[in-house]
């Protein structure tokens, strides 16, 4: 939920009980909720969200995204803006995860971006492919990876811990991630969230991200890329981590 202490807007209401919750105790008019794809704990809520707090709903052009308020859906598609709470959302096509995945990248005069990417971009990690093909997720990473450094990235699942512990494997040696472990060991410890993230810090520490150094292709080759091409890379390293314990 972003909000100005006046309205709000709602991304991926998996379950509306959480948010309802939310604009009662702060007292806020829901003004959209942005879909970033069709899966079940993305648009879960919506209906009974909508039931209390009747407001527009922006997604991806999928029939699955609609089935359950298919009147209320309003399609977006790459390149389209969203002027809400101040902030300039510009909606991003990254198939990958889902065929019709999209993410919302927000912009305002006063703030740093934020990046709403569901379940293309996680901290240290990314999604699995259900749908999409390797060469569409990792072209997709690497458009949100070429936003700006203090982009906030705004994921939907905080699997950090667990990615960190995958992404070590792959780069045992990178300083800056072991770094990032304690930090976000520590914001856990102490009941934190590690979200969000930010894209500099993904580029520093993200395997997925990080096709072009020379150990991630070495740990890419070692679990079958036979080439350090960026997408043979990306595939290996989602094949490994699908198995990864």
């Amino acid at each position: 939920m972003l909000h100005d202490g006046r309205q709000a807007v709602v991304v991926d209401p998996g379950d509306a009980t959480p948010i309802l919750a939310a604009l009662e105790q702060g007292a806020l008019q829901l003004a959209a909720i942005l879909v970033t794809h069709h899966h079940a704990d993305h648009v879960g809520g919506l209906q009974a969200l909508l039931n209390a707090h009747p407001a527009p709903v922006y997604g991806p052009d999928d029939e699955r995204v609609q089935a359950g308020v298919p009147a209320q859906v309003q399609v977006v598609k790459e390149g389209d803006t969203l002027p809400l709470l101040g902030h300039l959302f510009r909606v991003m096509a990254v198939p990958g995860h889902t065929s019709s995945h999209v993410a919302y990248y927000a912009t305002s005069d006063t703030e740093a971006p934020l990046l709403f990417c569901g379940d293309t971009l996680f901290s240290a990690g990314c999604g699995r492919l259900f749908e999409g093909t390797p060469e569409q997720m990792q072209h997709a990473l690497q458009r949100l990876a070429a936003l700006p450094g203090d982009t906030r990235v705004c994921c939907a699942h905080e699997y950090t811990l667990s990615n960190v512990r995958f992404a070590r494997a792959v780069e045992p040696d990178n300083t800056a991630l072991a770094a990032y472990e304690a930090h976000c060991q520590a914001l856990r410890s102490a009941g934190q969230p590690t979200l969000p993230s930010l894209i500099r810090t993904e580029n520093d520490i993200n395997p997925f991200l990080r096709w072009q150094s020379p150990a991630v292709q070495a740990a890419a080759r070692a679990h079958g890329s036979h080439s350090d091409d960026p997408v043979a890379v990306f595939a290996a390293l989602r094949q490994w981590k699908n198995e990864f314990r």
